[in-house]
């Protein structure tokens, strides 16, 4: 990391308290002072991502990259950024960029696989994952991509299988507790299913997902009003654009709850 600067401690400090009105400004005025700077670019870039600026984030972060090649943080922010605005090839050359660098970044595996995954080749995906996990055992999150390679197949007991070995590594990993409970949704075990949402919840009360599944099960259980309850949540918990259907879809649900009622 380069030496800070009073201005960029003051874009630090407001970033940190979440007042990205006040980091982004600071944060480009400490740009403008240390313009080869890895360490402002990666700041300005993901303050401008959570403030859903996302491509003037790309653009900072491609420059940050740019400038300093070998920086593994920078890279894995700018594809993270591209995979989450589906931009899936641009990701992919990321991460397969941060593998050159160096061939032992198991999470840069791990998101290659990611990326195979939510292009329909799960297959190539399964090898990412299990490349990792031969380096990497223990890796909760490799085994809980893992199971979800084997659930999209409709291999569910396997798919439990890694998401158990997956909690046993990272037993406070609210994902985890919702591929289980999403498993369970499936197989038609409402009550573990009800059971595991509600622990993902409490280990990640932003877990939007979590809400939208168990609003599903409720709405099984015909308990409409906690199905409600739990759509809402969904809905404001829920901001990405790439959820934009699903919003719609949700929202369209809950004036048709509300007539119920």
């Amino acid at each position: 990391m380069e030496e800070s600067n009073p201005t960029l401690e003051q874009g630090k400090q407001a970033f940190e308290r979440g007042d990205l009105s006040a980091a982004i400004p600071l944060l480009r005025k400490a740009l403008s002072e240390a313009p080869r700077s890895a360490e402002v670019h990666l700041l300005l870039g993901e303050a401008l991502a959570e403030f859903g600026r996302v491509e003037e984030a790309i653009a900072v972060l491609k420059e940050g990259v740019d400038l300093a090649e070998e920086d593994i943080e920078l890279r894995f922010a700018l594809g993270d950024l591209y995979f989450e605005a589906g931009q899936l090839d641009e990701a992919l050359s990321c991460y397969q960029a941060i593998l050159h660098l160096n061939m032992e970044e198991v999470e840069a595996r791990i998101s290659i696989g990611l990326v195979y995954f939510h292009r329909g080749e799960a297959d190539l995906a399964e090898g990412c994952y299990r490349a990792a996990l031969e380096t990497d055992p223990g890796n909760a999150f490799a085994l809980k991509c893992l199971g979800e390679v084997h659930a999209s197949r409709g291999e569910m007991e396997q798919a439990m299988a890694c998401y158990r070995q997956a909690l046993e590594q990272d037993p406070e990993d609210a994902g985890i507790h919702l591929n289980l409970a999403e498993s369970f949704y499936d197989g038609g075990d409402l009550e573990a299913a009800q059971k595991e949402c509600r622990e993902a919840i409490r280990l990640d009360p932003e877990l939007a997902e979590a809400y939208l599944t168990l609003g599903n099960i409720c709405l099984d259980l015909d308990e409409a009003r906690d199905a409600l309850r739990n759509y809402e949540k969904f809905l404001a918990c829920e901001h990405s654009p790439a959820a934009r259907e699903i919003r719609e879809e949700v929202a369209a649900l809950i004036e048709g709850l509300k007539e119920e009622l």
